[in-house]
């Protein structure tokens, strides 16, 4: 069995990885990056399109050049990578098992960053009556076939859900000369962002329809059309309100999952997100192991997996330097749990015995959240008991656009305010309209 050791390793050579890796290695750490693909960039190659990058470069990029800017700083920082090489596990003594060309590998470390991403729902998730014909594909691998392979899987489609991936792919798909029928989503609004809406299916006239679902799948050998039918507000089929579409093609977007199957088998526990419990140093309920990017929570914006996977390398580094950073399993935390309208939080526990000079180390506290449903005119809210933490009112909020916001005191004040036997909770507030008095945002 061959063996390496190293400072920090990262699991995943995606852009959570990537920047986490950059990071940690600029706290003077040795970093390895294990990738089970055979080149670094994760889902960032596949995608063509522009709109990457505003945040962190201050400039508009398509995803490939996105992930290079990180790859450059990776090859000429003296970081190690292994790409074709798949973690099978990690022990409670943070001992790493991967498999590559060369046969198994035991990979020794301080610290280990998870930064695996997510995969996408599949037909079978989401049982669709029909038979298993050629042609029903997630989008995710529709858009590696036409980007990556060259390949079109197809001349006529529909879409099932309208996460972005979906609605990208209905634009692109265009672009290659197909016939996109329609873009189906069972919920009263997109599960995408709104932007993606405008540019990939209201220039192109795709048609959106929502509260809507496809009910069979047509064709034995190959998909010959789908029935898609209107649903009611729990989801169940309207009889009468059945539509067949004439198509060789199904594209699933309905959903993602973060990758964690390597979490569960390091024994560290799970949330809401199916990524694995944090607290707000990105430590998991296992010492030295922390998680950020996808793996984690499923982000809209890759710059915002930069923002987080930076603080996951910088406090990895520390941790392989001898900083002792809490678990989010300590004594001494208080839960934070999402209110009236808030589907999650992150992160999902509160260290309140932490030292002062490690809070300045560790730098600002965020929290993240995604709403349950598109709401209006209302305010975000954090409290404890019934000391208000915090509040901000929102114009607009939607399922498809994480919310993000930071502490503005100071953290020391706001753990000392804090009570380990009274929860946090995140919730949404409607605004109180008063005639004659205007909101000042």
């Amino acid at each position: 069995m061959l063996q390496r050791e190293t400072d920090v390793a990262i699991i995943g050579g995606g852009p959570a990885g990537l920047a986490a890796a950059v990071e940690a290695r600029n706290h003077g750490c040795d970093v390895l990056i294990i990738e089970r693909d055979d080149s670094l960039g994760g889902i960032l190659q596949q995608c063509i399109h522009p709109g990457f990058g505003l945040h962190e470069f201050d400039d508009e990029l398509a995803g490939p050049e996105y992930a290079q800017r990180y790859i450059d700083v990776v090859e000429n920082g003296g970081i190690d990578v292994l790409t074709n090489t798949m973690v099978l596990e990690i022990t409670p003594t943070k001992d790493l098992y991967a498999i590559s060309e060369n046969g198994v590998i035991n990979i020794i470390s301080k610290s280990i960053v998870l930064a695996m991403g997510c995969r996408e729902r599949t037909r079978g998730a989401i049982k669709i009556p029909g038979y298993r014909p050629t042609g029903v594909y997630t989008a995710g691998l529709a858009q590696r076939f036409v980007n990556i392979e060259g390949f079109m899987p197809g001349t006529e489609f529909v879409i099932l859900g309208s996460g972005d991936i979906g609605m990208i792919m209905a634009r692109r798909l265009t672009w290659e000369g197909a016939t996109v029928h329609g873009v189906v989503e069972i919920q009263p609004y997109p599960s995408g962002l709104i932007r993606n809406k405008v540019q990939c299916l209201d220039d192109y006239n795709i048609p959106l329809y929502l509260s809507h679902t496809v009910v069979r799948v047509h064709g034995k050998d190959r998909v010959t059309g789908i029935t898609i039918s209107k649903v009611d507000e729990n989801w169940k089929m309207i009889p009468g309100t059945e539509k067949f579409i004439n198509c060789d093609t199904l594209l699933l977007s309905v959903g993602l999952i973060p990758e964690n199957e390597i979490t569960k088998k390091a024994g560290a526990a799970l949330s809401r997100t199916n990524g694995p419990v944090v607290n707000q140093f990105l430590s998991t309920t296992i010492n030295g192991i922390f998680a950020c990017g996808n793996v984690l929570q499923v982000h809209d914006l890759v710059d915002n997996v930069a923002v987080e996977a930076k603080k996951a390398g910088k406090l990895a580094a520390l941790y392989s330097k001898g900083v002792q950073v809490p678990t989010s399993m300590e004594k001494q935390i208080v839960r934070v749990s999402p209110g009236n309208g808030v589907g999650y939080v992150i992160p999902n526990v509160i260290n309140l015995d932490v030292k002062e000079e490690f809070i300045e180390k560790a730098g600002s506290m965020r929290f993240s959240l995604r709403v349950r449903k598109p709401m209006q005119d209302i305010y975000i809210k954090m409290r404890s008991g019934q000391k208000e933490l915090y509040k901000k009112f929102h114009r607009y909020v939607r399922p498809s656009e994480m919310i993000i916001f930071k502490i503005k005191e100071s953290i020391k004040d706001f753990l000392e305010g804090l009570d380990i036997d009274t929860p946090i909770e995140v919730y949404v507030e409607p605004k109180n309209k008063q005639p004659g008095k205007r909101e000042r945002d």
